[in-house]
């Protein structure tokens, strides 16, 4: 299928061809009639393209320190690769699609395949919505009009904040798609609107729609205009839909209003914002999000947890039903907003219009393909290298870390890389092309039970693991998973089931790739020299990740004790050699990512881990100190080590960070292709979840 993307270092927009996605719970899979090119945001994000690194890192500030404490942190290189490989993600363009539903994801309601819907998907031929981003199109809307909906949502979000009643004066500032439709929805509530722009043709469509309208360009004075039009009262409230850097837009709408008038922001302006325009009317001042109720919920967007009707009366689905009843009843009108069309395939030429004519309103992206052409869901990258020595891998998810780290680490090693395969599938395009992977798909079979391949290599998200492992074991393939293995007892212990009740055995390995690192295979040959038990602090400064990211969502990502504490569990279980006998763990009141665990080994030893998600970025993420026979090693973030009387050894350090993740996937593909053990014995790998496990629950209480 067709997709638009845009290309972060240099702003370029190009089609693109690329797996046919599959609909996953919950989503919708609409093959796009027509979609929509939003001038104000999609102009902004082409600029971001366009800049120099300069230029990008003033629009981040905030990005900019991160990249220096990384630096700091981690080392240089490490640093650069991370940046690069951020600016080279292509960004899906587009969020206004119009199209017909083909097929249902599990778990979908309300919605049928032939369905006509409205939802914020790309600009692509073939799009995977969740249901609340979808809304059914009445049949007296065409898809032209209806690629409005979601702009029109993002006004209409705009309007309800700022509370407008009947006869109300509401000033419009900026008349762009957004302006222009929050001057129609207004009109249609009864409230007298005065449009602001510098461009007399938008002015001038203002007009049409029933504004009074006040334009820059020709030198009026809005400010004099709302005072004549409240007999000096002032307006009751500002909606402002403007694109600019200036503070004036703000000042300006403060100026206009009266006591205790109301101003929302929907678009992007400058926020140096004056007390005292604010402080005698006593003004209310809001920034509007986006479509409304539910935005950024991922329980509401993703998971399809509606919010009660009888307290959340507008959510964003709700706000793009209310739209689309406006267009069916002719409330609001379109036509005149449509600038040009063009074919899905030219869509480089449409944002070209942009570039080139500042005052281009809508351009419609047509797709005429019949939607079975579209379907394609694997592609060919190149030529399947031909050797009987090397084994054959594929690979199952494609996100940053897969694309960035896991994959890369296996193309370095004596093994054939057949394919990969992700959801979306611009992804696993991406990787597939850039590390000269045979071939890109969406289809999980052409990984899992696929007799081609000899192992395959599970990099998605956390909840899938021990399902994908299971099937991959059932089908007699070898298996890499990314940790955990788990995120259940109940799902370790059908992984576990199923491995015994095996007649050959594949090989089953975690990406417990710390163990693999150089500085520890150095530990662990200096421990064996000490016969007296060991005290390790594994002091790891996580840092704060929101509650809403999925890794901390406990059906998904197991949480970060499950999803990441799990890597010094084994990291102390393997320095030592010996069963972990012992668990205790206390979490900090309210912070159950911010942990202590103590570990007492078989032999005697202990261990402690803290897992710290209250520290300051400005440190290193992570520490290891080993206490034995009055010497002391410490390993600071995998970079340096330094020994303090400790026999034959003083120090070792490397340039740049090294946590062994490619002498991990060199340590699988080597035992699959001699045919000897496992990296890591399947009993120990059962052993650490068991561990972790047990960490997770005591600190639940």
């Amino acid at each position: 299928m067709q997709i638009v993307l845009q290309d972060l270092r240099n702003g370029d927009t190009k089609v693109d061809v690329v797996p046919a996605p599959k609909p996953g719970p919950g989503e919708l899979l609409i093959a796009t009639r027509r979609t929509l090119v939003s001038a104000g945001t999609e102009r902004m994000l082409i600029d971001f393209g366009k800049a120099n690194w300069i230029d990008k890192a003033r629009q981040q500030p905030d990005k900019v320190k991160q990249v220096l404490q990384k630096v700091r942190t981690d080392g240089l290189a490490p640093t650069v690769r991370a940046v690069q490989n951020k600016l080279n993600e292509p960004l899906a363009m587009g969020y206004c699609n119009a199209g017909e539903v083909i097929d249902l994801g599990a778990g979908v309601h309300d919605f049928r395949v032939g369905d006509r819907v409205a939802s914020n998907g790309n600009h692509a031929e073939l799009v995977c919505v969740p249901q609340n981003l979808c809304a059914k199109i009445p049949d007296n809307v065409d898809d032209d009009a209806a690629a409005f909906t979601v702009i029109g949502a993002i006004a209409l979000q705009g309007i309800r904040l700022v509370q407008p009643t009947l006869g109300e004066t509401i000033v419009v500032t900026g008349l762009g798609l957004i302006g222009l439709l929050t001057v129609q929805l207004l009109r249609g509530m009864g409230c007298q609107v005065i449009g602001i722009d510098v461009d007399p043709r938008k002015t001038a469509l203002a007009r049409g729609f029933g504004a009074i309208v006040v334009d820059l360009s020709s030198g009026e004075d809005p400010i004099k205009v709302a005072e004549a039009l409240t007999a000096g009262r002032g307006v009751d409230g500002v909606v402002i839909t403007a694109s600019t850097k200036s503070n004036e837009p703000v000042h300006q709408a403060a100026t206009m209003c009266r006591k205790r008038g109301r101003i929302v922001l929907v678009g992007v302006v400058g926020l140096e914002l004056s007390r005292a325009d604010f402080y005698e009317k006593e003004l209310s001042f809001q920034v509007s999000c986006s479509y409304g109720p539910g935005r950024y919920d991922p329980n509401y967007e993703l998971h399809g947890q509606d919010y009660p009707f009888g307290f959340v009366r507008w959510t964003e689905q709700r706000n793009f039903e209310a739209v689309l009843k406006t267009l069916s009843d002719g409330t609001v009108h379109v036509g005149g907003l449509i600038s040009r069309h063009f074919p899905v395939a030219e869509a480089a030429n449409a944002y070209q219009s942009l570039d080139t004519d500042a005052l281009t309103l809508g351009v419609i992206l047509d797709y005429d393909a019949p939607a079975q052409a579209r379907l394609t869901d694997t592609f060919p990258i190149t030529t399947v290298e031909n050797s009987k020595d090397k084994p054959v891998i594929g690979y199952v998810g494609a996100g940053n870390y897969a694309a960035q780290t896991l994959i890369p680490a296996f193309v370095e090693t004596p093994c054939v890389s057949s394919v990969v395969c992700s959801a979306g599938g611009t992804s696993s395009m991406r990787v597939a092309r850039k590390w000269g992977i045979a071939e890109a798909t969406t289809d999980i079979a052409r990984v899992i039970a696929n007799p081609d391949i000899d192992a395959v290599v599970i990099a998605t998200r956390h909840n899938t693991h021990a399902e994908l492992t299971r099937q991959a074991l059932a089908a007699g393939q070898h298996v890499f998973v990314e940790k955990p293995l788990a995120i259940s007892r109940e799902e370790l212990a059908s992984v576990a089931d199923l491995y015994a009740g095996l007649a050959a055995r594949p090989i089953v390995a975690v990406g417990f790739n710390r163990r693999f690192a150089p500085h520890v295979i150095r530990l662990k040959q200096l421990l064996a020299s000490r016969p007296e038990p060991a005290a390790f602090t594994m002091t790891i400064n996580a840092g704060a990740i929101p509650l809403d990211h999925w890794t901390q969502d406990p059906e998904i990502g197991g949480g970060r004790i499950i999803g990441e504490c799990c890597h010094f569990v084994d990291l102390l279980r393997y320095l030592e050699g010996a069963p972990i006998s012992d668990v205790h763990a206390e979490a900090l009141p309210g912070a159950g990512d911010t942990v202590v665990a103590s570990l007492g080994f078989d032999n005697g030893s202990v261990g402690a881990i803290h897992y710290l998600a209250n520290g300051a970025k400005a440190v290193a993420k992570e520490r290891l100190e080993i206490f034995c026979g009055g010497s002391v090693i410490q390993l600071d973030n995998f970079r340096r080590m330094k020994g303090f009387d400790w026999s034959g050894f003083s120090s070792q350090s490397l340039s740049n960070q090294d946590k062994g993740n490619k002498a991990c996937a060199a340590a699988f593909v080597n035992a699959l292709r001699s045919g000897s053990a496992a990296p890591i014995p399947f009993a120990e790998l059962l052993e650490v979840h068991e561990r972790t496990f047990d960490i997770a629950e005591q600190i639940q209480g």
